[in-house]
Protein backbone atom coordinates (compact mmCIF):
# COMPACT_ATOMS: atom_id res chain seq x y z
CA UNK A 1 0.00 0.00 0.00
CA UNK A 2 2.95 2.22 0.60
CA UNK A 3 4.46 1.97 -2.75
CA UNK A 4 1.14 1.98 -4.44
CA UNK A 5 0.21 5.54 -2.81
CA UNK A 6 3.74 6.50 -3.69
CA UNK A 7 3.06 5.94 -7.35
CA UNK A 8 -0.79 7.45 -7.09
CA UNK A 9 0.86 10.46 -5.82
CA UNK A 10 3.09 11.10 -9.10
CA UNK A 11 0.90 13.64 -10.72
CA UNK A 12 0.30 15.68 -7.40
CA UNK A 13 3.74 17.96 -8.28
CA UNK A 14 2.80 17.93 -12.49
CA UNK A 15 1.44 21.44 -11.81
CA UNK A 16 3.61 22.86 -9.73
CA UNK A 17 6.34 22.02 -12.03
CA UNK A 18 4.71 23.32 -14.99
CA UNK A 19 3.23 26.80 -13.49
CA UNK A 20 5.86 28.61 -14.97
CA UNK A 21 5.45 27.15 -18.35
CA UNK A 22 1.38 26.94 -18.50
CA UNK A 23 1.33 30.80 -16.88
CA UNK A 24 3.55 31.98 -19.99
CA UNK A 25 2.03 30.02 -22.58
CA UNK A 26 -1.29 31.08 -21.66
CA UNK A 27 -0.84 34.81 -20.29
CA UNK A 28 -2.51 33.53 -16.61
CA UNK A 29 -2.39 35.81 -13.67
CA UNK A 30 -0.82 34.36 -10.25
CA UNK A 31 -4.30 34.22 -9.02
CA UNK A 32 -5.73 32.17 -11.98
CA UNK A 33 -2.73 30.52 -12.13
CA UNK A 34 -3.27 29.39 -7.95
CA UNK A 35 -7.23 29.10 -9.02
CA UNK A 36 -6.09 26.01 -11.18
CA UNK A 37 -3.81 24.61 -8.36
CA UNK A 38 -6.83 25.16 -5.88
CA UNK A 39 -9.35 23.15 -8.43
CA UNK A 40 -7.31 20.25 -7.51
CA UNK A 41 -8.66 20.30 -4.12
CA UNK A 42 -11.88 20.95 -4.91
CA UNK A 43 -12.13 17.72 -6.85
CA UNK A 44 -10.86 16.01 -3.44
CA UNK A 45 -13.27 18.03 -1.44
CA UNK A 46 -16.58 16.89 -4.24
CA UNK A 47 -15.36 13.26 -4.83
CA UNK A 48 -14.42 12.30 -0.90
CA UNK A 49 -18.04 12.36 0.75
CA UNK A 50 -18.72 9.14 -1.61
CA UNK A 51 -15.37 7.79 -1.00
CA UNK A 52 -15.57 7.51 2.39
CA UNK A 53 -19.27 6.59 2.96
CA UNK A 54 -18.99 3.83 0.43
CA UNK A 55 -15.84 2.36 1.88
CA UNK A 56 -18.42 0.80 4.76
CA UNK A 57 -20.27 -0.55 1.99
CA UNK A 58 -18.00 -2.16 -0.40
CA UNK A 59 -14.68 -3.59 -0.06
CA UNK A 60 -12.46 -0.30 -0.78
CA UNK A 61 -10.02 -1.93 -3.15
CA UNK A 62 -13.01 -0.96 -5.52
CA UNK A 63 -13.00 2.32 -4.95
CA UNK A 64 -9.47 2.77 -5.21
CA UNK A 65 -9.68 1.02 -8.84
CA UNK A 66 -12.17 4.49 -9.99
CA UNK A 67 -9.74 6.73 -8.10
CA UNK A 68 -6.19 5.11 -10.32
CA UNK A 69 -8.71 5.61 -13.29
CA UNK A 70 -9.93 9.25 -12.89
CA UNK A 71 -6.13 9.81 -11.93
CA UNK A 72 -5.17 8.30 -15.05
CA UNK A 73 -7.38 10.03 -17.32
CA UNK A 74 -7.43 13.08 -16.47
CA UNK A 75 -3.22 13.24 -16.95
CA UNK A 76 -3.86 11.85 -20.10
CA UNK A 77 -6.48 14.63 -20.34
CA UNK A 78 -3.46 17.44 -19.37
CA UNK A 79 -0.88 15.94 -21.57
CA UNK A 80 -3.72 16.23 -24.83
CA UNK A 81 -6.38 18.07 -24.48
CA UNK A 82 -5.95 20.85 -22.00
CA UNK A 83 -5.11 24.51 -23.55
CA UNK A 84 -6.20 27.19 -21.38
CA UNK A 85 -7.34 28.05 -17.81
CA UNK A 86 -11.04 26.56 -17.97
CA UNK A 87 -10.06 23.01 -19.30
CA UNK A 88 -6.60 22.50 -17.38
CA UNK A 89 -8.82 23.82 -14.24
CA UNK A 90 -12.06 21.06 -15.16
CA UNK A 91 -8.99 18.35 -15.61
CA UNK A 92 -7.33 18.77 -12.17
CA UNK A 93 -10.72 18.44 -10.42
CA UNK A 94 -10.73 14.97 -12.10
CA UNK A 95 -7.57 14.63 -11.00
CA UNK A 96 -8.33 15.87 -7.68
CA UNK A 97 -11.25 13.35 -7.49
CA UNK A 98 -9.15 10.84 -8.29
CA UNK A 99 -6.72 11.42 -5.26
CA UNK A 100 -10.18 11.38 -3.47
CA UNK A 101 -10.69 7.53 -4.72
CA UNK A 102 -6.90 6.98 -3.95
CA UNK A 103 -5.61 8.30 -0.38
CA UNK A 104 -8.27 7.58 2.29
CA UNK A 105 -9.50 4.32 0.82
CA UNK A 106 -6.17 3.62 1.11
CA UNK A 107 -6.27 3.75 4.63
CA UNK A 108 -8.98 1.84 5.15
CA UNK A 109 -7.78 -0.73 2.91
CA UNK A 110 -5.03 -1.01 5.55
CA UNK A 111 -7.15 -0.99 8.85
CA UNK A 112 -9.14 -3.36 7.38
CA UNK A 113 -6.39 -6.16 7.02
CA UNK A 114 -3.96 -5.00 9.88
CA UNK A 115 -4.84 -6.59 12.73
CA UNK A 116 -1.87 -5.80 15.35
CA UNK A 117 0.67 -3.31 16.09
CA UNK A 118 0.79 0.00 17.10
CA UNK A 119 -1.93 2.27 15.43
CA UNK A 120 -0.40 5.22 15.49
CA UNK A 121 2.73 4.33 14.04
CA UNK A 122 0.76 2.62 10.84
CA UNK A 123 -0.47 5.96 10.34
CA UNK A 124 2.26 8.02 10.65
CA UNK A 125 4.15 5.96 8.40
CA UNK A 126 1.36 6.08 5.61
CA UNK A 127 0.84 9.54 6.60
CA UNK A 128 4.61 10.42 5.71
CA UNK A 129 4.62 8.62 2.09
CA UNK A 130 2.43 11.22 1.22
CA UNK A 131 6.03 13.32 1.23
CA UNK A 132 8.10 10.66 -0.84
CA UNK A 133 4.60 10.26 -3.24
CA UNK A 134 4.54 14.37 -3.84
CA UNK A 135 8.66 14.78 -3.73
CA UNK A 136 8.98 11.66 -6.53
CA UNK A 137 6.44 13.57 -8.31
CA UNK A 138 8.54 16.86 -8.23
CA UNK A 139 11.86 15.03 -9.32
CA UNK A 140 10.44 12.45 -12.06
CA UNK A 141 8.25 15.68 -13.41
CA UNK A 142 11.14 17.69 -13.35
CA UNK A 143 13.49 15.61 -15.38
CA UNK A 144 11.01 15.25 -18.05
CA UNK A 145 9.99 18.70 -18.28
CA UNK A 146 13.94 19.36 -18.91
CA UNK A 147 13.91 16.28 -21.44
CA UNK A 148 10.83 16.83 -23.14
CA UNK A 149 8.20 19.59 -22.79
CA UNK A 150 5.22 20.33 -20.42
CA UNK A 151 2.84 17.92 -22.55
CA UNK A 152 5.08 14.98 -21.90
CA UNK A 153 5.16 15.59 -18.28
CA UNK A 154 1.31 14.77 -17.80
CA UNK A 155 1.77 11.80 -20.52
CA UNK A 156 4.10 10.22 -18.59
CA UNK A 157 3.44 10.52 -14.93
CA UNK A 158 -0.17 9.29 -16.08
CA UNK A 159 1.16 5.67 -15.34
CA UNK A 160 1.57 6.34 -11.75
CA UNK A 161 -1.83 6.31 -10.65
CA UNK A 162 -2.21 3.23 -13.19
CA UNK A 163 0.08 1.58 -11.76
CA UNK A 164 -0.95 2.28 -8.17
CA UNK A 165 -4.59 0.76 -9.36
CA UNK A 166 -2.72 -2.60 -10.39
CA UNK A 167 -0.83 -2.82 -7.58
CA UNK A 168 -4.14 -3.10 -5.31
CA UNK A 169 -6.01 -4.62 -7.80
CA UNK A 170 -3.24 -7.78 -8.02
CA UNK A 171 -1.25 -7.41 -5.08
CA UNK A 172 -4.03 -6.51 -2.14
CA UNK A 173 -6.49 -9.34 -1.38
CA UNK A 174 -9.84 -8.96 -1.19
CA UNK A 175 -11.86 -8.37 2.35
CA UNK A 176 -15.41 -9.19 2.74
CA UNK A 177 -17.35 -6.54 4.26
CA UNK A 178 -19.45 -6.94 7.57
CA UNK A 179 -22.02 -4.47 5.84
CA UNK A 180 -23.47 -5.74 2.90
CA UNK A 181 -25.57 -2.97 1.76
CA UNK A 182 -25.83 -2.12 -2.03
CA UNK A 183 -23.92 1.51 -2.37
CA UNK A 184 -27.25 2.25 -4.38
CA UNK A 185 -28.97 2.67 -1.33
CA UNK A 186 -26.50 5.88 0.02
CA UNK A 187 -28.59 9.23 0.58
CA UNK A 188 -27.30 12.27 1.10
CA UNK A 189 -26.94 11.82 4.76
CA UNK A 190 -24.93 9.30 4.06
CA UNK A 191 -22.54 11.17 2.34
CA UNK A 192 -22.72 14.22 4.23
CA UNK A 193 -23.63 13.20 7.63
CA UNK A 194 -24.58 16.80 8.90
CA UNK A 195 -25.75 15.44 11.80
CA UNK A 196 -22.99 13.39 13.10
CA UNK A 197 -20.42 16.09 12.05
CA UNK A 198 -22.46 18.32 14.68
CA UNK A 199 -21.30 15.51 17.09
CA UNK A 200 -18.02 15.89 15.84
CA UNK A 201 -18.00 19.42 16.40
CA UNK A 202 -19.31 19.13 19.56
CA UNK A 203 -15.90 16.98 21.24
CA UNK A 204 -13.50 19.09 21.79
CA UNK A 205 -10.73 16.40 21.28
CA UNK A 206 -11.69 15.95 17.62
CA UNK A 207 -12.67 19.48 16.55
CA UNK A 208 -9.17 20.70 17.61
CA UNK A 209 -7.24 18.21 15.52
CA UNK A 210 -9.42 18.71 12.38
CA UNK A 211 -9.17 22.77 12.92
CA UNK A 212 -5.26 22.23 12.95
CA UNK A 213 -5.04 19.77 10.25
CA UNK A 214 -7.16 22.77 7.98
CA UNK A 215 -4.58 25.07 9.21
CA UNK A 216 -1.82 22.92 8.15
CA UNK A 217 -3.00 22.43 4.46
CA UNK A 218 -3.32 25.40 3.57
CA UNK A 219 0.40 25.89 4.29
CA UNK A 220 1.71 23.07 2.93
CA UNK A 221 -0.19 22.70 -0.03
CA UNK A 222 0.02 26.24 -1.11
CA UNK A 223 3.96 26.11 0.01
CA UNK A 224 4.48 22.66 -2.77
CA UNK A 225 1.76 24.40 -5.08
CA UNK A 226 4.63 27.45 -5.73
CA UNK A 227 7.74 26.29 -4.24
CA UNK A 228 9.34 25.62 -7.82
CA UNK A 229 8.09 29.33 -8.80
CA UNK A 230 9.88 30.84 -5.77
CA UNK A 231 12.55 28.99 -6.53
CA UNK A 232 12.66 30.49 -10.17
CA UNK A 233 12.02 34.07 -9.01
CA UNK A 234 15.40 33.29 -6.20
CA UNK A 235 17.40 31.93 -9.12
CA UNK A 236 16.55 35.41 -10.77
CA UNK A 237 17.35 37.68 -8.00
CA UNK A 238 20.66 36.13 -7.32
CA UNK A 239 21.93 36.01 -11.00
CA UNK A 240 22.59 32.57 -10.79
CA UNK A 241 21.19 29.45 -11.20
CA UNK A 242 20.98 26.47 -7.94
CA UNK A 243 23.84 23.60 -8.13
CA UNK A 244 20.63 21.09 -9.23
CA UNK A 245 17.61 22.49 -11.33
CA UNK A 246 14.81 23.93 -9.05
CA UNK A 247 12.32 20.97 -9.46
CA UNK A 248 14.88 18.20 -8.50
CA UNK A 249 15.56 20.46 -5.24
CA UNK A 250 11.47 20.79 -5.01
CA UNK A 251 11.47 16.98 -4.58
CA UNK A 252 14.42 16.53 -2.56
CA UNK A 253 13.33 19.02 -0.22
CA UNK A 254 10.15 17.59 0.05
CA UNK A 255 11.61 14.20 1.12
CA UNK A 256 12.54 15.88 4.55
CA UNK A 257 8.87 16.06 5.25
CA UNK A 258 8.66 12.09 4.87
CA UNK A 259 11.16 11.44 8.92
CA UNK A 260 10.24 14.60 9.89
CA UNK A 261 6.62 13.13 10.03
CA UNK A 262 7.62 9.86 11.46
CA UNK A 263 9.76 10.88 14.35
CA UNK A 264 7.45 14.00 14.94
CA UNK A 265 4.53 11.35 15.94
CA UNK A 266 7.41 9.91 17.89
CA UNK A 267 8.52 13.47 19.92
CA UNK A 268 4.80 14.01 20.42
CA UNK A 269 4.00 10.67 21.98
CA UNK A 270 6.76 11.77 24.99
CA UNK A 271 5.97 15.92 25.25
CA UNK A 272 2.45 15.42 24.36
CA UNK A 273 0.37 15.77 20.97
CA UNK A 274 -1.14 19.22 21.65
CA UNK A 275 2.24 20.62 23.22
CA UNK A 276 4.38 19.45 20.02
CA UNK A 277 1.52 20.80 17.17
CA UNK A 278 1.34 24.06 19.24
CA UNK A 279 5.74 24.71 18.67
CA UNK A 280 5.70 23.25 15.43
CA UNK A 281 2.67 25.63 14.22
CA UNK A 282 4.83 28.54 15.12
CA UNK A 283 8.59 27.66 14.01
CA UNK A 284 6.63 26.70 10.36
CA UNK A 285 5.72 30.14 10.76
CA UNK A 286 9.29 31.62 11.62
CA UNK A 287 10.46 29.57 8.77
CA UNK A 288 8.11 30.84 6.42
CA UNK A 289 9.10 34.00 6.50
CA UNK A 290 12.64 33.23 6.97
CA UNK A 291 12.64 31.97 3.54
CA UNK A 292 10.42 34.61 1.92
CA UNK A 293 12.99 37.04 2.92
CA UNK A 294 16.06 34.78 1.67
CA UNK A 295 15.70 35.45 -1.72
CA UNK A 296 18.70 37.20 -3.54
CA UNK A 297 21.05 35.40 -0.80
CA UNK A 298 23.02 32.53 -1.58
CA UNK A 299 21.52 29.06 -2.76
CA UNK A 300 23.03 27.43 0.43
CA UNK A 301 21.04 29.80 2.90
CA UNK A 302 17.75 29.25 0.49
CA UNK A 303 17.84 25.78 0.17
CA UNK A 304 18.69 25.31 3.94
CA UNK A 305 15.46 27.21 4.95
CA UNK A 306 13.61 25.41 2.61
CA UNK A 307 14.23 22.74 4.50
CA UNK A 308 13.32 24.04 7.61
CA UNK A 309 10.67 24.97 6.07
CA UNK A 310 9.44 21.55 4.88
CA UNK A 311 10.61 19.84 8.26
CA UNK A 312 8.49 21.88 10.36
CA UNK A 313 5.11 21.84 7.98
CA UNK A 314 5.61 18.32 8.15
CA UNK A 315 6.38 17.76 11.60
CA UNK A 316 3.11 17.85 13.12
CA UNK A 317 0.91 15.73 10.35
CA UNK A 318 1.01 12.48 11.68
CA UNK A 319 0.05 13.96 15.21
CA UNK A 320 -2.24 15.58 14.06
CA UNK A 321 -4.20 12.09 11.92
CA UNK A 322 -2.77 9.98 15.23
CA UNK A 323 -4.67 12.75 17.41
CA UNK A 324 -7.74 12.87 15.64
CA UNK A 325 -8.03 8.80 15.22
CA UNK A 326 -7.63 8.22 19.02
CA UNK A 327 -9.49 10.95 20.41
CA UNK A 328 -12.89 10.47 18.05
CA UNK A 329 -15.68 8.70 20.13
CA UNK A 330 -15.96 4.88 18.21
CA UNK A 331 -19.47 5.99 16.99
CA UNK A 332 -18.56 8.70 15.57
CA UNK A 333 -14.73 7.81 14.14
CA UNK A 334 -15.23 7.29 10.78
CA UNK A 335 -17.62 10.40 10.23
CA UNK A 336 -14.54 12.43 11.81
CA UNK A 337 -12.32 10.76 9.80
CA UNK A 338 -14.14 11.87 6.63
CA UNK A 339 -15.01 15.11 8.12
CA UNK A 340 -11.02 15.53 8.84
CA UNK A 341 -10.12 14.94 5.37
CA UNK A 342 -12.56 16.88 3.80
CA UNK A 343 -11.92 20.04 5.82
CA UNK A 344 -7.90 19.46 5.19
CA UNK A 345 -8.23 19.71 2.00
CA UNK A 346 -10.61 23.09 1.88
CA UNK A 347 -7.57 24.24 3.21
CA UNK A 348 -5.50 22.58 0.59
CA UNK A 349 -8.13 24.56 -1.79
CA UNK A 350 -7.70 27.64 -0.43
CA UNK A 351 -4.05 27.95 0.26
CA UNK A 352 -2.94 28.06 -3.26
CA UNK A 353 -5.43 30.57 -4.46
CA UNK A 354 -4.67 32.84 -1.58
CA UNK A 355 -0.90 32.39 -2.23
CA UNK A 356 -1.14 33.86 -5.57
CA UNK A 357 -4.13 36.89 -4.89
CA UNK A 358 -1.56 38.00 -2.79
CA UNK A 359 1.08 37.75 -4.83
CA UNK A 360 -1.05 39.41 -7.41
CA UNK A 361 -2.17 42.05 -4.95
CA UNK A 362 1.41 42.99 -3.72
CA UNK A 363 3.54 43.85 -6.92
CA UNK A 364 3.29 39.97 -8.90
CA UNK A 365 6.12 37.32 -8.34
CA UNK A 366 8.84 39.72 -9.73
CA UNK A 367 8.72 41.65 -6.23
CA UNK A 368 9.99 40.23 -3.18
CA UNK A 369 8.10 41.97 -0.90
CA UNK A 370 5.04 40.15 -2.56
CA UNK A 371 6.50 37.20 -1.81
CA UNK A 372 6.70 38.05 1.64
CA UNK A 373 3.22 38.95 1.72
CA UNK A 374 1.83 35.60 0.48
CA UNK A 375 4.07 33.11 2.49
CA UNK A 376 2.87 36.22 5.38
CA UNK A 377 -0.63 35.11 4.52
CA UNK A 378 -0.69 31.29 4.30
CA UNK A 379 1.41 31.15 7.55
CA UNK A 380 -0.51 33.62 9.58
CA UNK A 381 -3.37 30.28 10.19
CA UNK A 382 -1.42 28.50 12.05
CA UNK A 383 -0.24 31.56 14.72
CA UNK A 384 -4.14 32.29 14.91
CA UNK A 385 -4.81 28.36 15.37
CA UNK A 386 -2.20 28.26 17.85
CA UNK A 387 -3.29 31.45 20.10
CA UNK A 388 -7.01 30.48 19.44
CA UNK A 389 -6.81 27.17 21.17
CA UNK A 390 -4.34 28.03 23.91
CA UNK A 391 -7.01 30.99 25.03
CA UNK A 392 -9.47 27.94 24.71
CA UNK A 393 -7.68 25.45 26.86
CA UNK A 394 -7.44 23.18 24.26
CA UNK A 395 -3.64 22.82 24.15
CA UNK A 396 -3.07 23.08 27.63
CA UNK A 397 -4.43 19.07 28.10
CA UNK A 398 -2.15 17.02 26.66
Amino acid sequence: MLLAQTCALLGFACYATTLLSLQELWQLSNLQSGLIASAFFLGYMCAVPFATALTDRIDARKIYFVGGLLGFFSLLGMGYLADGFWSAALLMVISGAGLAGTYMPGLKILSDRIQQGELSRHISFYTAFFGIGTGLSYVFSGWILEAQDWQAVYRWISLGPLSAMLIVLFFIPAVKCTDQLSPLTLHWHDLFPIKTWRLVFHNREAAGYIFGYTTHSLELFASRSWLVAFFGFCALASGSDFFLAITTLAGIINFFGVPASIIGNEIAIRVGRKNWISFVMLASAVAGIALATASGQAWWLIVTLAIGHAIFIMADSATLTAGLVMSAPENIKGAAMGLYSLMGFSGGLLGPAIFGFVLDLMGSRTSQAAWIWAYGAIVIWGVLFVTYEKRQGWIRKR
